[in-house]
């Protein structure tokens, strides 16, 4: 699995831990652990975020990155946010595919790290989404125009915020805001925080704090029971809104 079998070596050395007291303090044989580190077997997704919480890692830096003497530990989200992710797996194993439909979004934010309430949520899978933790997240409004409300976002969960790039498409969720989806407007920074865009040109944008955010999860595909339709004739509401928009951003722009 990647480079994990040479990490946990490293990292157990590091500690100044033999075989046996690694195994001691993460409670597994010690048989095992000679077998992860000659890479004769890779660790379940349970044990690999012991693993990462005992080494002060992100799952994805335990499993991709090679880590020695050089290495800098990839930027966290915000320190106060980190925490464990709860998943559900199926029959083989394999992570599923959580559904949190709208009537479920003022729940999920009490209760997104709760496992209880993760495993009762709908649950599917697809093929092409085997390598990554993601999660289906119903969204409303038109905020997001042309995708209607009421599609499905497919998203895969970021564990390193300040990996999302501007211009990306994410379901934030927050304290304040519960469950949304928008495009990000700038970089997230653990000071500032994440600028939100809506593709609806209607809604201005506005920023989150990165105190709010709870999790964020990058948009990688969505599913809609409304087809596209050929794009409708400009309205004299419609352009009297964009108009007004477009002024007050100029006034805005004129100010600074």
């Amino acid at each position: 699995m990647g480079k994990i079998s040479e990490n946990i070596k490293y990292l157990r050395k590091k500690k100044g831990l033999t075989q046996q007291q690694f195994a001691d303090e993460i409670q597994i044989k010690r048989s095992l652990v000679g077998a992860y580190e000659e890479d004769r077997a890779d660790p379940k997704y349970d044990l690999l975020i012991k693993l990462a919480s005992f080494f002060d890692l992100s799952i994805d830096e335990l499993i991709n990155q090679k880590i020695n003497d050089k290495y800098k530990p990839l930027p966290k989200a915000n320190a106060a946010n980190v925490r464990v992710l709860s998943i559900t797996v199926d029959k083989d194993d394999k992570e599923n595919i959580e559904f949190v439909p709208v009537k479920a979004s003022a729940g999920y934010l009490n209760g997104y790290g709760d496992p209880e309430f993760v495993a009762a949520l709908p649950k599917f899978s697809l093929p092409f989404f085997t390598q990554g933790t993601y999660r289906a997240f119903e969204i409303k409004g038109d905020s997001m125009l042309p995708l209607p409300s009421g599609a499905i976002i497919i998203a895969e969960y970021a564990e390193n915020w300040a990996d999302l790039k501007i211009s990306d498409t994410a379901v934030i969720i927050s304290k304040n805001d519960g469950v949304v989806y928008k495009r990000l407007g700038s970089k997230f920074k653990v000071d500032k925080g994440l600028k939100l865009v809506s593709d609806n040109a209607v809604y201005e944008p506005y920023a989150i704090e990165a105190e709010d955010i709870l999790e964020i999860w990058k948009a990688k595909a969505f599913i809609s029971t409304e087809l596209p339709q050929p794009a409708a004739e400009p309205t004299i509401e419609n352009l009297t809104s964009m108009m007004a928009q477009m002024q007050k951003s100029i006034g805005q722009l004129q100010k600074s």
